[in-house]
């Protein structure tokens, strides 16, 4: 076993690559950061081997005897390969046990290493609901916050996550397609047509904030008929079109608070909750409960190369140095 790990979070529109070691109480220590635009949809010429091997080769010359573990889309049905979906509930030691295997014979110099690939989870039901690279940034996060007791976090996100956890184990989780939903109603609706890309900080706020209003109160005929009123707002000239796109964005997020309420039970406001992901939209989220009522909330970084490490710690991958040990000059 190594004692550092090459880890990988490759999503749909992007590669992130980090070189991790064991940092204090067995949570990573990051030592570089890479970043490309090289998601499983936007690969470059080569495809996946390529993308590695351009954006870590240096790498993998220089750590010949590190693992690879990467989680995400890279792991899905149109990824490099697919790494099955485990049952909820599941942890680290679920999701080790699934991880799945990639050769790397295509990659120069690398035709003795493979790059392993941590599965999705699959929660059945009459309605199944599923993740894929959410799960490694919550099992990061119970990595840097402890187990124990239950616990709720949310991942904001183009599908976002609402996600019960006990004894870091993954219990439930529901799905909300709020950030497609913004995108595709943005971009392909009559709603945006009278939308401006600008904003201005304080009109845009009051507009999110009324759009969260007109969702968490119901609405006349729920989401489907509240969405109209972004255009009917805006044709009345009670809304500007720098202001739309907020009103829009407070109805999605409103009507999620609402959807988190109906799944998890109107307790669910009284319970502090983590939030995992792009710390402007955590920030508009954080925004969003406080003024729906929700208690406390906090933004938590760094938990996808956490996560990383957790799983690959449960997959004896790698082991963290005896800290009793004494440490051998060079």
């Amino acid at each position: 076993m190594a004692s550092a790990l090459l880890a990988l979070d490759w999503g749909t529109s992007s590669l992130r690559a980090y070189l991790l070691t064991a940092g204090s109480d067995d949570r990573p220590q990051v030592g570089e950061t890479r970043n490309a635009p090289w998601g499983i949809m936007s690969l470059p010429s080569g495809g996946y081997p390529a993308a590695l091997s351009q954006l870590c080769g240096d790498w993998l010359e220089g750590h010949p005897d590190i693992p690879l573990l990467a989680s995400g889309m890279v792991g899905s049905a149109q990824g490099w390969v697919e790494a099955p979906y485990v049952p909820c509930p599941a942890g680290a030691a679920q999701l080790a046990a699934g991880l799945a295997s990639v050769p790397l014979h295509q990659v120069p110099g690398q035709a003795s290493r493979s790059l392993l690939i941590v599965p999705g989870v699959l929660q059945a039901g009459e309605l199944p609901n599923v993740m894929r690279g959410e799960e490694t940034q919550v099992i990061g996060a119970v990595g840097l916050t402890g187990g124990g007791e239950e616990r709720l976090m949310v991942l904001p996100g183009t599908h976002s996550k609402w996600v019960v956890v006990r004894e870091s184990t993954i219990q439930r989780f529901s799905t909300f397609m709020t950030g497609e939903l913004y995108a595709a109603l943005r971009a392909h609706t009559i709603l945006g047509r009278l939308m401006s890309a600008e904003a201005k900080a304080d009109s845009s706020e009051r507009a999110f904030r009324r759009g969260l209003d007109v969702a968490l109160q119901g609405g006349t005929g729920g989401l489907p008929a509240t969405l109209f009123s972004v255009r009917t707002l805006g044709l009345t000239r009670q809304l500007n079109p720098e202001e739309l796109p907020d009103y829009l964005s407070g109805l999605l997020i409103g009507a999620e608070l609402a959807g988190a309420l109906d799944a998890f039970g109107a307790g669910v406001r009284a319970r502090p909750l983590i939030l995992i992901g792009d710390a402007r939209l955590c920030t508009r989220y954080q925004d969003a409960l406080a003024h729906a009522g929700f208690g406390s909330s906090r933004t938590l970084a760094g938990a996808t190369e956490a996560g990383l490490w957790q799983i690959g710690r449960a997959a004896k991958l790698i082991v963290a140095p005896d800290p009793s040990e004494p440490e051998v000059a060079p």
